[in-house]
This record gives C-alpha cells, structure tokens and sequence, in this order.
C-alpha cells in the first residue's frame, strides 16, 4: 500500500512539474531570436508570421540595428513586417512599414538601393566611390552682355541674358572625370521632390558648363534682338548625355565624353528662358564641379 502512495505522490509530482513548465514556456515572450531560429529550419513565412501572429505579448527589437540582422539572418520582408505590426495582417501594400525595412537595408553608395528623389553624382572621392546628392542652388538672370552692340547695330545684334550662380565654386565635388549620375523622380508627381520642375525624364534637363567670373559663375539662358527672342543655352556650353531607363523613375545618366576640370550644372528645360532684362525672379539649378585629377 506504502508503494502505491509514493507511486501516486510521484506521478502527481511530475505533472506538475510538467505544467509548470508548459506555463512558463508559454507566458515566454517570442523574441527577434526565436524568429531567426525559425527561418535557419527553412520553415515557410506563413508558418512563422501565423507563429507571430499566435503568440501572446512578443518582444521584437524593430530598430535599424535589429532589421539589419535579421535580413541578415534571411528573415523575408514579410516576416519583418509581421514583427512590426505582430497583431495586424497586412492585407496590402504598408507604406510607413516598408520604407523602414528599405531604409533599414538601404546602401546610400549603391546606385541599385532605394533614395530620395533627386539627382545623384556617382563617382570616385577620397573616401572610394559614392553617391553624391546635388543640391540645388538658387540662379538668378538680372546680367546682361551685348547691349552696347545691339544699340549700334539698331538692334540687329544678339543682346544675351545670363542666369548668374552667387559663388565660384560648387559645394559638390569629385576629381572623377568619368562620373556618372542617377536621377530618382517621384513618380506619382512625376517630379523631382527637391524643385517643382515638372519633370519626369533626364531628356527635359540640360547638362551645362559653367564659366567662373570672379566669385561667380554664368551661363547663357536667352538671346534677343529686334526680331525677336529665343530663350535656351548656348550649344558652346552644353554637354551632351545619354541616358537609360532602369526602372520606373530611375534613370543613369552618362556624359558623351569624359568631364574636364571645371564647373557645371544640370538646368530643367522649363527653368531656361522667357526673362526680360532685369528680372527679379530666381530659380534653381543642380550644380557640381569637377577637381583636377590629384
């Protein structure tokens, strides 16, 4: 009789030990650890996102840091996504959700990589190659040339009016004379976010040189005599460029021919003309320079 006690003892014993610890490993939080450990036994992203979805109070690291290691870990988008919004199926497209994971395995160097809209230098710099944003930089087209030859000529000759940029050197620089450039337009603006050219192609911008004049730098944007007026830049300053398509709102664009020391701009065709002399207005051009070869 004394045996079958200490059996039933023991036997009661064990299951609650056996609850217990049913209990403690369910109330364990799921972490960023246990996700990886999931995907590293090959298991279908419906699987671990429903495991996600399942568990009660998960403790996920979402920070930058945290993303990181777990696409390093081969963790898929989804199953990141599922870990930001544990409780929350995402049915469609999540904006907010998505930019962080492509923010999080974005390569600001890499041309391929997700960046803001805008046009981008891509060449050699002390520090290897990188992506360059060019800022753009207010003109304006209050200078004029010719005058004096137009009066003598009762108008006949060309009078010139140029868009004049307020300092001699671009902030952006690289001694890479095969530099090329990437454009990211806003496609649903079909426009670049940092000026509202209403652009959607490289075709609708012009590659110029600029000429330094003391502590500035010009370029011809109209012409005009008795005549008549026709606005754009000199051929003489123009680069040519080719450009190709590598998907929607994404372009490479490359000049015709290596870049000489010197400083240049990219100008939206619609910036380009219809000024009268003395024009207050300003616009903005997506300057750059290029630095002898060290």
């Amino acid at each position: 009789m004394r045996y079958w006690n200490h059996i039933t003892t023991l036997l009661v014993l064990f299951v609650a030990v056996f609850v217990c610890a049913a209990q403690q490993t369910n109330s364990r939080k799921m972490t960023n650890q246990d996700v990886i450990e999931l995907v590293s036994l090959g298991l279908s992203d419906d699987v671990i996102i429903d495991k996600i979805h399942t568990s009660e109070n998960p403790d996920f690291d979402t920070s930058v840091s945290a993303l990181k290691a777990l696409k390093e870990a081969k963790a898929s988008d989804s199953v990141i996504r599922a870990m930001i919004s544990p409780k929350v199926t995402q049915s469609g497209p999540a904006s907010s959700v998505d930019k962080a994971i492509v923010v999080a395995n974005a390569n600001p160097n890499d041309p391929d990589s997700a960046h803001d809209f805008g046009i981008y230098l891509y060449g050699n710099t002390r520090s290897g190659k990188q992506m360059l944003l060019l800022e753009p930089t207010v003109y304006t087209s209050g200078k004029s040339g010719g005058m004096f030859k137009s009066a003598m000529t009762y108008g006949i000759a060309k009078m010139k009016w140029k868009a004049v940029v307020r300092s001699a050197h671009a902030g952006i620089r690289t001694s890479d004379p095969t530099a090329v450039f990437y454009f990211y337009f806003e496609e649903k603006g079909a426009g670049l976010s940092h000026a509202s050219f209403g652009t959607s192609t490289p075709n609708e911008f012009t590659l110029l040189r600029l000429e330094v004049k003391g502590d500035s730098r010009e370029t011809v944007v109209m012409k005009a005599n008795a005549f008549g007026a026709s606005s754009g830049t000199e051929d003489k300053s123009a680069i040519p460029f080719t450009f190709t398509k590598l998907k929607p709102g994404v372009y490479r664009v490359t000049p015709n021919a290596s870049l000489k020391a010197g400083e240049y701009c990219f100008l939206s065709a619609g910036n380009a003309g219809a000024y009268a002399p003395g024009a207050a207005s300003a616009n903005r051009v997506f300057d750059f320079g290029v630095s002898p070869p060290e």
